[in-house]
């Protein structure tokens, strides 16, 4: 080869190092471990050594299908079917709903208070309720109180719980109980009912699942407004805009 047509290669190689570095790969690598002061016999032995690479992380199964089966199809059956059944997880330590068929209004919470036992939002947050039911003008003896919940579930799951059916159970529920008016109180229960919550703390829509088309309006928590009493107007004017519309 002449002295010019070295030239040329030599300059075509680094020309294409030029090129790569301009490029930012300015040196080799590989993934794999290697050992650089082990000799070339041992590092093959090492080789052999190395852990498999971990299998792909099986796609989650999907969800059984609802069994409805043990559901009850009448209200008078359903609270006692919410205490013991094992659809709603180990029996035990759960508070039932309370209330009459077709009440005037029924009040929605997520979970029983802590200190509920067998009565229903018998504590802070169920006195704070009945306190707004007698400035609404509505008789307490009228409202059907009921719960997502069976009990107490701090930091709940709710979109497991979504998966389970537990939303689908909820509109059973309200279906039995057939209410004229529906109050949901906490942000958890509006996914389960199918309605996204609104950046407005109170909304108002309708239940329709299996039941006449029920109005409904949704509040803060209950604990959240014995926290924060200002929040209080706001479930107030909630009211008074939800009633005057003629719901």
């Amino acid at each position: 080869m002449d002295e010019s047509a070295k030239s040329s290669l030599a300059d075509q190689f680094v020309a294409a190092l030029d090129w790569w570095r301009d490029a930012g790969m300015d040196y080799d690598w590989n993934d794999a471990p290697q050992n650089w002061i082990a000799p070339p016999a041992l590092q093959a032995a090492l080789a052999e050594d190395l852990p498999a690479a971990a299998p792909a992380r099986p796609e989650a199964p999907a969800p059984a299908p609802l069994d409805r089966s043990s559901w009850p199809d009448r209200l008078e059956d359903f609270a006692a079917w919410w205490l013991q059944s094992e659809w709603l997880g180990t029996p035990g330590m759960r508070t039932s709903p309370r209330g009459p068929s077709g009440a005037e209004l029924m009040i929605l919470v997520a979970e029983p208070e802590r200190d509920d036992g067998e009565t229903l939002l018998s504590g802070p947050q169920g006195r704070l309720l009945e306190a707004m039911l007698a400035a609404m003008g509505v008789d307490e003896n009228a409202v059907y109180r009921a719960s997502v919940l069976p009990r107490p579930m701090p930091h709940a799951d709710w979109a497991g719980l979504a998966a389970q059916g537990l939303g689908e159970l909820a509109l059973h529920h309200i279906a039995l109980a057939a209410p004229k008016r529906l109050i949901v109180f906490g942000s958890h229960i509006l996914p389960l009912l199918g309605h996204d919550p609104a950046n407005n703390p109170a909304i108002s829509a309708h239940i329709n699942h299996g039941a006449p088309n029920i109005p409904l309006l949704a509040m803060r928590d209950l604990a959240l407004l014995l926290e924060r009493p200002r929040w209080k107007a706001d479930a107030w004017q909630s009211w008074l805009d939800w009633t005057q519309a003629g719901t």
